[in-house]
């Protein structure tokens, strides 16, 4: 038997990588002479660049701006003119000082400086993952480090920041990197928000960012205010488009300015790590996450996983910290056994504290139920042939 073992980060405790290192050792303890293969995934947010990494793509380290204006390094992925850019790690929450909210000034700029640098060096193809953000700018800061420039009604620069919005009345996109015109983006986009309103990026997100009450209605208009000023210049209205409010409205700034294509994020991960190819040579697949929930069925990345093995046949297990999902709603996830580490520890917290070695037990248990399994219906089928 070969296994493809494919999962995402257990978000706390290990790496995608880590997982899947865990369980393949588990797998070779078993004695049992199974293969497998190693690939890490993501659903486009946190983890993906280092999902691409781990399949031979080149780690590149840039120096940016978090969302506050603080100087950091952060890195995307390249592979010949294609490249990997994760917004959470320039604008993502951990990336603020001292982990303190700035819902009216945290801004997407150091997520333009990783897409220039990325244009600089010959990138033409790149992903942008924007998953796990920290700010609520409408994706003006990326596009004032790409060239762009967004004025008031004196024609002087408004700083960065979703508050500042306010004094936009002009955007300015004649000085765009001029690679853009000949680049193709993607954005890995799980979320179908529009920028404004009751499911847009604010009222929805803001308070997960930190903002109060009165933040939030600065924000509204603020944004309200954006919509139209970018509108003005590109000649439509992207406000409503499904995903225009993700990442505090940073899908706007994307589709409407630079013309970026929205895919599930799952999808264009697992193209990216050329998936299809690896399930061709595989017995069983084993993805996993952190938790298994309601959320997992939702094109996150054990689903996204099970549906592209499902279309091959290949059968697909999951191993998870805790699931919160039946039988039935595995099986119509295409997930046709979850292994947890609770069933082993129940105990959270040591479970999390010894998530690897967890891991690497539940490799022979998975090797011994599948052969059992394998076992029984082969000889059913061999029974009723003869019968």
């Amino acid at each position: 038997m070969h296994a493809l073992i494919a999962p995402d980060k257990f978000k706390g405790s290990l790496t995608a990588a880590q997982v899947a290192e865990a369980l393949a050792l588990g797998i070779t303890d078993a004695g049992r002479g199974w293969t497998a293969t190693q690939l890490p995934i993501a659903d486009g947010g946190d983890g993906t660049v280092a999902a691409a990494v781990a399949t031979g793509w080149t780690r590149v380290g840039v120096a940016a701006t978090g969302p506050t204006g603080r100087p950091l390094v952060a890195a995307y992925a390249v592979d010949g003119d294609r490249a990997v850019v994760e917004l959470a790690s320039v604008v993502g929450l951990s990336a603020l000082p001292g982990s303190i909210p700035d819902p009216l000034g945290a801004s997407t700029f150091g997520l333009g400086t990783m897409i220039a640098h990325a244009l600089d060096h010959g990138a033409r193809d790149i992903v942008i993952g924007i998953g796990g953000s920290s700010s609520t700018d409408g994706g003006a800061g990326l596009l004032q480090a790409l060239g762009a420039r967004i004025c008031d009604s004196e024609g002087m620069d408004v700083g960065r920041g979703g508050g500042q919005l306010l004094r936009a009345a002009r955007l300015d996109l004649t000085q765009l990197h001029p690679a853009l015109a000949n680049a193709r983006l993607r954005v890995a986009c799980d979320v179908d928000n529009p920028l404004l309103g009751p499911d847009g990026a604010t009222t929805v997100y803001g308070p997960q960012k930190g903002a109060t009450a009165s933040d939030l209605a600065v924000l509204e208009i603020a944004m309200t205010n954006w919509a139209h000023v970018v509108a003005d210049a590109v000649g439509r209205d992207e406000s409503e488009t499904p995903g225009a409010g993700a990442a505090g409205g940073t899908g706007l700034a994307l589709f409407a300015a630079l013309s970026a294509v929205p895919r599930p994020g799952i999808e264009l991960v697992l193209e990216l790590v050329d998936f299809e190819s690896r399930l061709a040579e595989a017995d069983l697949v084993i993805t996993g996450e952190g938790c298994l929930d309601a959320q997992t069925l939702h094109g996150k990345a054990p689903a996204g996983v099970a549906a592209a093995a499902r279309r091959r046949g290949t059968p697909v297990l999951a191993v998870a910290g805790r699931s919160l999902l039946d039988d039935e709603q595995l099986h119509r996830a295409g997930i046709a056994a979850a292994y947890t580490l609770s069933d082993l520890e129940p105990d959270p917290q040591t479970s999390i504290a010894n998530a690897a070695a967890l891991l690497r037990e539940l490799g022979p248990r998975i090797v011994e139920e599948t052969e059992h399994t394998r076992s029984t219906r082969q000889h059913h089928q061999a029974t009723g042939a003869a019968s």
